[in-house]
């Protein structure tokens, strides 16, 4: 009997929207829900820390410090925001806090896939972005090689780009979603993507030329 309880109890959960489980848990304080809200974020919101923090151990303890906020700041959530930006958002300014703390800048990866929220692939990776439109060295580079130039070449991208590509490319988020997470306009968030991607195409075509060179 108790078991079934619990079974029912938990579907009921699986039915039930983030924003109300987080206003719930905001107003009665039941575990249940915050439980809950960790479970449907550990995999994905991980996996993005992960990338950020090209460190699986700061990753997880970011993600600890990301729901410790999320319980510190719960009396601040306002009914009906969307809640998955306003975790990001917690997520992002304790991994840049803890990178800095360590002296240490975020690491993109932006040689995969994107995919929508059911796993299928959704958006193309940015290899796949700059290979298309660009003749020069990432056409011929083989995969670990391709790899490679991508990461040391975002690198070189000022951090509101590489922050930016990150959301975008990774973590199946839209245009608003990123600009709430950002604090800034949706406008700036395309804006920032265009010229993330303009200098990657550059410096492509910049190496193919001193390649021939």
């Amino acid at each position: 009997m108790i078991k079934t309880a619990e079974r029912e109890t938990s579907n009921e959960l699986d039915r039930e929207t983030d924003e109300v489980l987080l206003a719930r848990y905001r107003d009665q304080g039941l575990t249940a829900d915050f439980d809950q809200l960790i479970h449907r974020y550990e995999r994905e919101l991980y996996r993005y820390l992960a990338r950020y923090t090209g460190d699986s151990s700061l990753a997880e303890d970011v993600f600890q410090n990301t729901f410790l906020q999320v319980h510190l700041k719960r009396n601040l959530y306002e009914d009906g925001r969307p809640v998955r930006p306003w975790i990001y958002s917690i997520a992002t300014h304790q991994a840049v806090d803890s990178l800095r703390k360590t002296g240490r800048h975020p690491t993109v990866s932006l040689d995969q896939r994107g995919t929508d929220r059911s796993g299928s692939e959704d958006v193309g990776s940015l290899i796949d972005l700059l290979v298309a439109d660009t003749p020069g060295p990432l056409a011929e580079l083989q995969g670990q090689e391709r790899q490679q130039w991508v990461r040391e070449s975002v690198e070189k991208l000022p951090e509101t780009l590489k922050q930016t590509l990150m959301l975008a490319y990774h973590q199946d988020l839209k245009y608003r979603e990123i600009a709430e997470i950002l604090k800034i306009p949706v406008g700036t968030v395309k804006s920032r993507l265009h010229a993330a991607l303009a200098k990657l195409q550059e410096m492509a075509e910049r190496a193919g030329r001193d390649g021939d060179s």
